[in-house]
């Protein structure tokens, strides 16, 4: 079993919706079913979050279907760290483990892509968790439902198991070991069971040579994927669904890192710049200088700057101090020296589209994406050093909404980072050093709904018998 010791500040609204809403369920009383119910929900979250040091067991149920099933006010995160002998999930309001999972070799972990599920890469295959938090839809607002995490037995098998990714209800593998692209609806996640000898049906397609890279599948059958062998990557292309290319570019050296933008919009990151697909056809962004690489970009909803590391070193001996701000707008490069190294796991973006690094000074800079100016800073942990392999902990940060959750691996802890008034809320010491981590916020992902839609009106009056009743237990959700 593994223990975490809290550590726990006031949580306050209306930044901490969702860590609040995480302390309502369904077999509360009558008064906490329902709309409206997420101001009560705050207080029980500041109470019951003030002491969670008790044991609690992390053992999964034997079988799936054994889970019990409770409503939720809201949004419930649920966060994926690795560590080196397995995997734990955590709430993402209290950092309680829920769960722990032992497994072997170096481990990653990503989002799956539908807000509940995440693909662990272990060995070579991508195996599939249950995040134990979704949404489902109920007239014109949805209902929000927990249970116990669950390290299933499904996987998706290849040499080599690389990046995923999600894009227009459509979830991606890639295999860099023999180039080949698996992708799956969302919606079918949540439809296996988990308990039998389940089988993740995937469409199967391959680049035309094997490399490190990344592919996106659209709604349509059509895909964007990269270009390259084993020893060079150079840029990228999309085909249609029939296969046939519409549109390539081969002017990105060592081609990597993927962020979707608006309109349809794809970034990847290049030695010498930025390489855009519009939707139509490609752009080059250069960055103005010989060797510049930006392996890895985030991006923020509706706008056209992406966040990207940069790095001026081909030799990689020099620390990153630099980050990028991509501006596929006005298709310009503008760096913002922090004054402090920083690696490709310091990088984020926060509710308003603000660019987060998290630096070896122990600080997260906040940068506004327009002007570049560094608008705040707050101190999370002492100094650190990059170790010099990358797959060795260093810490990370992700976000959900207005909470960032930070990773401290020299003192084995996690923090939750209020990004609105920019205080850390929450800590927890953990019993592992933390490694990896990924989040999903319980909100189920555009286009996951799709295979739901014509038994909506009959789903939402079968919820709202429940809800009279309010006992969700022996219920499938």
């Amino acid at each position: 079993m593994r223990m975490i010791r809290m550590n726990t500040k006031s949580l306050t609204l209306p930044s901490l919706f969702m860590v609040s809403a995480l302390a309502l369920v369904s077999c509360a009383d009558s008064s906490t079913s329902g709309e409206g119910a997420e101001p009560a929900a705050a207080t029980e979250a500041a109470d019951s979050s003030a002491d969670t040091s008790g044991d609690s067991s992390t053992e999964a149920p034997s079988e799936p279907s054994d889970r019990e099933t409770h409503e939720a006010g809201g949004p419930s995160p649920r966060l994926a760290i690795t560590y080196d002998g397995g995997v734990s999930v955590l709430d993402g309001a209290t950092l309680e483990v829920l769960s722990d999972h032992e497994a072997e070799g170096f481990l990653r972990v990503n989002p799956a892509g539908d807000g509940r599920h995440f693909f662990l890469t272990e060995g070579e295959s991508f195996r599939l968790i249950d995040g134990g938090t979704w949404g489902e839809p109920h007239g014109d607002h949805d209902h929000f439902y927990t249970t116990d995490p669950y390290l299933s037995d499904v996987t998706v098998d290849g040499p080599a198991p690389g990046h995923v990714v999600a894009h227009d209800g459509i979830g991606t593998l890639f295999f860099d070991g023999n180039g080949e692209i698996h992708s799956y609806d969302l919606a079918d996640l949540s439809e296996l069971d988990l308990g039998s000898a389940a089988e993740l049906e995937t469409e199967v397609a391959e680049t035309e040579e094997a490399h490190h890279g990344v592919a996106a599948v659209f709604a349509d059958g059509g895909r964007f994927e990269t270009l390259g062998n084993e020893d060079e990557r150079n840029g990228a292309r999309v085909l249609d669904a029939d296969g046939e290319e519409v549109a390539s570019s081969e002017d990105c050296p060592g081609v990597h890192g993927e962020a979707a933008g608006p309109d349809g919009m794809i970034v990847v990151g290049c030695e010498d710049g930025v390489l855009v697909f519009d939707g139509e056809d490609f752009t080059k962004i250069d960055a103005g200088e010989e060797f510049a690489r930006t392996g890895n970009l985030f991006p923020a909803e509706d706008s056209p700057i992406f966040l990207g590391d940069y790095n001026t070193d081909a030799e990689g001996e020099e620390p990153m101090t630099q980050v990028a701000l991509v501006d596929t707008a006005s298709q310009e490069i503008s760096t913002v020296d922090i004054g402090a190294a920083y690696n490709f796991r310091s990088l984020a973006r926060g509710p308003e589209g603000e660019a987060l690094v998290l630096a070896e000074d122990g600080q997260l800079h906040v940068i506004d994406p327009e002007t570049g100016e560094v608008t705040d800073q707050l101190e999370i942990m002492s100094e650190w050093t990059e170790p010099e392999e990358w797959q060795e902990p260093r810490p990370a940060i992700r976000v959900i909404d207005d909470i960032a959750y930070i990773t401290e691996p020299d003192e084995q802890a996690m923090h939750m980072v209020d990004l609105t008034s920019m205080e850390i809320i929450n800590s927890a010491e953990l019993d592992f050093v933390p490694n990896e981590i990924a989040a999903v916020d319980g909100r189920t992902a555009e286009g996951a709904h799709e295979h739901e839609g014509e038994h909506a009106e009959e789903d939402a009056a079968e919820h709202e018998d429940e809800h009279e009743d309010h006992d969700h237990e022996d219920h499938d959700h």
